[in-house]
């Protein structure tokens, strides 16, 4: 998968910020996408993180390049410490990502398309979508 850098944010966490829920207990194991496919009772999902790419136009809802989220063991969000994400930008790549969690055919647009704009468009801000890792999921602990 390639070495990512450390997002805006990451550096200044501090001992009294919450612990990320990647620290917890998960539901299931970090595993290296190309391990061999999962068991039946089981799915192989990616960890994704969402990156504010670009600013085309003028930053409106105070997003800056290099924000993120990240969404982690099947459905835990989390963002920036210290940093917010905006609800229409959200609400605008949320209908990607279960798709994105998955390995999709090779021909499919979506295993190459990354980027997802927010729909203000006086901002036109241009996210990447990254998968970041991927795990094991035991289908008996999601519904």
């Amino acid at each position: 998968m390639g070495e990512v850098s450390r997002p805006r944010g990451e550096e200044d966490r501090s001992p009294g910020d919450a612990v990320p829920p990647d620290d917890l207990a998960p539901p299931g194991d970090a595993v290296p996408p190309d391990d061999p496919a999962p068991p039946d009772d089981a799915a192989l999902l990616y960890d994704l993180r969402v990156v504010v790419d670009r600013i085309e136009g003028r930053s409106v809802c105070g997003l800056q390049v290099g924000d993120w989220f990240e969404l982690t063991q099947s459905s835990r969000l989390r963002t920036c410490p210290g940093r917010f994400f905006c609800a229409y930008a959200l609400a605008a790549v949320l209908p990607l990502l279960p798709a994105k969690q998955r390995q999709l055919a090779p021909g499919d647009w979506l295993e190459h398309d990354n980027f997802v704009a927010c729909p203000d468009p006086d901002e036109r801000l241009i996210m990447r979508i990254e998968r970041t890792g991927a795990r094991t999921i035991s289908l008996r602990d999601v519904t």
